[in-house]
């Protein structure tokens, strides 16, 4: 039986489609045009430029010659990667044209307007749109699910409107497969579907199925510090990347990628989620574990620090007004092979300001100081008879990498001004170790304040910080995963180092599987003596577990949460928990048995065990069946992969075994209740709970419930 809204919307899909294939044809003729254009004008132009470095005439001559060249050259870049920018974009909407369809009534009395919603907007000939961004401001009554009276924000002010349709499409091309009229999260059919599929190699982006609590972190006004604590499967870390994108898009002219840095809790998790933002038309943020940004500063061969206690760097923070600077906490600057400030001059500006006392303001007045001498000793060393000599006897190709141009000074005052840019191009360099205060030992410092035990690398840069007041300005965002690991120490150096950023921090309360990791309430405590304000989001439902594994991880939280917790998934299978014989061999037995098959079903499994070593050696005893994932690796597909648990963090399975759930590996305390549950919520459609001799009590509440609903 026909249907005719099917029938209406597959022939406005096809009309759709035949506009992105014109425009995409369209633009593949301009840049070809362009090339060519482009290429015959370089050759035209070039031929008319003539190097020639004779005289300094000649030269300059030459030299606005290749300027005008170049600019005509930036030109056609620009003009070019904004059009490869349009294409890109219209080749990836021809795989899926959009994804849903919002009929708005905007004004009282006025026709209500179709809005159809993609993963990136495009305008016809006329520049109407014909699909918005899922980002743009009409899109949020689409993710509000709010029919009836619903609001949308412009540039800061409050559209109201009326949501008269919201309609999701599966569609294939120019093929509609299916169209789907829905108002709740409960009833989407799009989400549904794409919870059923099994796990993938690489995160996906959810934008079609975006939810209405999560949008609200994902749309969140940009406030400093933005604080989501989320159970297990809410989809915390998609959530997390599409707020970069919904960034990236709002502040197109004025966000970088670079000025973006988030922080992962493995290697393994940073490949998992690498092609989600380019999957968007966005460039991946810097993405890093803890430890990688601490060898980028330059500190790698150092202890991470993220073990050390904050009481340690409060005491920093307590002995700076008392300390004084030694002359042995100097050192020389040197540039170019040359001492260009000597440790006791250093020391003798810094007596200067004495009376300020070590800070941020003395080294602001020490580094000023310290560039004047700079500047007198470049004057001085540019005046050197040797070294004008050796600027005179530069060949043509070094004089224009140097100066720019060719040089042949006239007389004494010439070749002194010459002499004073030749000694800057060399030994300038070393401003930077002035503003750097690479002068300063701050070891040799923080070994007298911490009693003297070296610094790792948290102690270093904190007191480096509280010293010079310095950390890095340029970086706007910074997003920190599964936050609940971090100790208030790796956060305290990270709200100081980055002091303009705006923070959004991601975690799971009860994910916790790190001895001495903040709390939630000592992480807003951190970041509100730095930025002022922290604002919290929660995010209750779980969209990766079946309703009978959350049933299972959440019986390890307390009473009083669970029952604000819920699953949007289909019924599934029930847990299966068993005790093994404590004697290797029966339990190995076991354990390869349920290996094998998991092995045989679709989808990928993982061996979650509790640490390293007990991973290390599961993967020996099951060999290929079950091979380890170490910190380098990708994950596959499918098949059975063993790890622990610290790089199965923020992953999931298609099914999960818990190899080592007996009562000395998780007894019932409240970290091993949090690996627990952790542990379990990785899984999405099935889980088996083994023990080696006798099952954590951990799990007794739960299987006793179970027992009583049998009976």
């Amino acid at each position: 039986m026909s249907d005719p809204v099917f029938d209406e919307e597959q022939a406005h899909l096809s009309e759709v489609y035949a506009k992105l294939e014109a425009i995409r044809d369209s633009l593949t003729r301009e840049i070809e045009v362009t090339h060519r254009e482009a290429a015959q004008d370089l050759r035209d132009m070039s031929e008319e430029v003539r190097l020639n470095f004779s005289s300094a005439d000649e030269t300059m001559e030459t030299l606005a010659a290749i300027e005008t060249l170049n600019s005509v050259i930036d030109a056609y870049n620009q003009n070019h990667d904004f059009t490869v920018d349009k294409l890109r974009r219209t080749i990836a909407l021809l795989a899926q044209p959009y994804f849903a369809k919002v009929r708005l009534q905007m004004r009282p009395g006025r026709p209500a307007r179709d809005v159809y919603i993609g993963l990136a907007g495009v305008t016809d000939e006329n520049r109407r749109p014909l699909i918005v961004d899922w980002r743009s401001p009409i899109a949020e009554t689409y993710y509000n699910q709010q029919m009836g009276p619903t609001s949308y924000q412009v540039d800061g002010r409050t559209r109201n409107v009326s949501l008269e349709l919201r309609r999701q499409f599966d569609i294939t091309r120019d093929h509609l497969n299916g169209y789907f009229d829905t108002t709740v999260a409960i009833e989407d059919s799009l989400l549904l579907g794409a919870l059923r599929r099994h796990h993938t190699e690489k995160l996906q982006a959810i934008t079609a199925t975006i939810q209405r609590e999560q949008n609200e972190v994902v749309r969140h006004s940009d406030v400093p510090v933005l604080l989501v604590n989320g159970i297990a499967g809410s989809g915390k870390t998609s959530v997390l990347l599409q707020r970069i994108a919904f960034l990236f898009y709002g502040q197109r002219d004025t966000l970088r990628a670079d000025q973006v840095v988030l922080l992962s809790p493995n290697d393994v998790f940073a490949r998992y989620i690498d092609a989600v933002l380019p999957s968007l038309g966005e460039s991946n943020p810097q993405i890093m574990t803890w430890r990688e940004w601490v060898a980028r500063l330059g500190l790698a061969d150092r202890a991470s620090g993220a073990d050390v206690d904050a009481v340690s760097l409060r005491a920093l923070e307590e002995g700076l007004p008392s300390l004084t600077l030694e002359e042995q906490d100097f050192r020389d600057v040197r540039e170019g092979g040359l001492s260009m400030l000597k440790a006791s001059s250093i020391a003798a500006s810094v007596r200067k300001f004495e009376r300020f006392g070590v800070g941020p303001k003395l080294m602001t007045l020490v580094r000023e100081d310290l560039r004047s001498k700079l500047e007198r000793r470049i004057t001085q060393i540019s005046k050197n008879d040797e070294l004008q000599e050796e600027m005179l006897g530069l060949d043509v190709e070094r004089q224009v990498e140097v100066f720019g141009e060719t040089i042949a000074p006239s007389d004494e005052r010439e070749t002194d001004a010459l002499a004073r840019r030749y000694a800057e191009f060399l030994y300038g360099g070393a401003r930077t170790q002035i503003d750097d205060a690479s002068w300063l030992r701050f070891d040799r410092v923080g070994m007298r304040l911490t009693g003297g035990r070296p610094l790792s690398a948290a102690e270093y840069l904190y007191l480096k910080i509280l010293v010079t007041g310095t950390g890095d300005d340029d970086v706007r965002y910074v997003m920190v995963d599964e936050v609940q690991d971090y100790t208030q120490t790796q956060l305290m150096v990270l709200a100081s180092y980055f002091p303009r950023a705006h923070f959004l921090l991601l975690g799971d309360q009860h994910q916790a599987i790190v001895e001495g990791s903040a709390s939630f309430g000592q992480i807003g405590q951190v970041f509100a003596q730095t930025h002022g304000s922290v604002e919290e989001c929660r995010l209750l439902t779980s969209y990766r577990s079946s309703p009978e594994i959350t049933e299972l991880f959440c019986s390890l939280l307390p009473p009083e949460e669970r029952v604000t917790l819920s699953s949007v998934q289909r019924p599934g299978v029930d847990p299966v928990i068993r005790e093994c014989p404590s004697d290797a061999g029966g339990y190995l037995q076991v354990l390869r048995r349920i290996a094998e098959d998991a092995h045989a079903k679709e989808g990928l499994c993982a061996i979650v065990a509790q640490d390293g070593a007990r991973a290390n050696w599961i993967a020996r005893q099951l060999g290929d069946l079950a091979p380890l994932v170490g910190k380098g690796d990708t994950l596959p597909k499918e098949g059975v992969v063993t790890l622990d648990l610290r790089l199965a963090k923020g992953l999931e399975f298609d099914s999960v075994i818990i190899p080592d759930a007996q009562a000395e590996v998780y007894p019932d305390e409240p970290l091993a209740r949090r690996r627990l549950y952790t542990a379990v919520s990785r899984a999405m459609h099935e889980v088996t709970i083994l023990s080696q001799g006798q099952m954590t009590p951990l799990l007794s509440p739960y299987l006793a419930s179970r027992q009583g609903k049998r009976d």
